[in-house]
């Protein structure tokens, strides 16, 4: 018989200290390599830079608008992101370890290729986003906006979504043997046969079929 698949577990806690150092005004310049460490972003408008390898470590993150910003190659472990402007930041190889995300809108988010640990999204605007290639371990959204996200060859074996809206979402190619949904909209999925192995609850087995239904050309009779 063919191993169990673990299931995904909750997220660990970042550990962000209290009372940690506020950064200054020159943090803001995001230099290819730079490392920040237990500093405070606040207000901060950090859009639209370009770096790569640079580094956050038990930082928090707060009403920080990082909008249109490429940071690939990055690592944030052990950070809260709170209340902060995430739409089309464009990440390629990064990763997200020990990190929780609340209240923040993120469409048009690209996180390629990367890794995300431990990672709890709560209540984010997650619309049209890009997780292709990328791989989840430990990870769950609850009550998302991921309507037409794309999860293309993305590895969701450790990921759960809970009350998400995962309309017209891409799942082609995913690995999803252990992947758990509770309380989702699942209509109009592409790559719906990618869920075998997935985890579902009633009503979103139902919500469900109709999609597998329309990709295997079942024709389901009224009444």
């Amino acid at each position: 018989m063919p191993p169990k698949t673990r299931a995904p577990q909750s997220p660990q806690q970042p550990a962000v200290p209290d009372g940690i150092s506020p950064a200054g005004p020159d943090s803001g310049v995001f230099d290819s390599e730079a490392s920040y460490w237990q500093l405070a972003f606040t207000d901060q408008d950090l859009s639209r830079r370009v770096a790569e390898l640079v580094e956050f470590e038990q930082c928090r993150l707060t009403s920080v608008d990082l909008s249109g910003t490429s940071l690939d190659r990055a690592r944030f472990t052990d950070c809260a992101i709170g209340n902060s402007n995430l739409a089309n930041l464009r990440t390629t190889g990064s990763t997200l370890r020990r990190v929780a995300v609340t209240a923040s809108r993120a469409t048009g988010l690209q996180w390629i290729d990367g890794a995300l640990q431990d990672v709890a999204l709560t209540e984010c605007r997650l619309d049209l986003c890009t997780f292709r290639f990328s791989k989840f371990k430990d990870v769950v959204f609850t009550g998302c906006n991921l309507t037409r996200a794309d999860f293309t060859n993305a590895d969701l074996r450790g990921a759960r979504f809970v009350g998400c809206d995962l309309a017209g979402a891409q799942f082609h190619n995913a690995l999803m043997d252990g992947a758990v949904f509770s309380r989702c909209e699942l209509a109009d999925l592409g790559g719906v046969t990618s869920f075998a192995g997935a985890r579902l609850e009633g009503q979103d087995l139902m919500a469900l079929s109709y999609a597998l239904a329309d990709a295997l050309g079942i024709v389901i009779a009224e009444g």
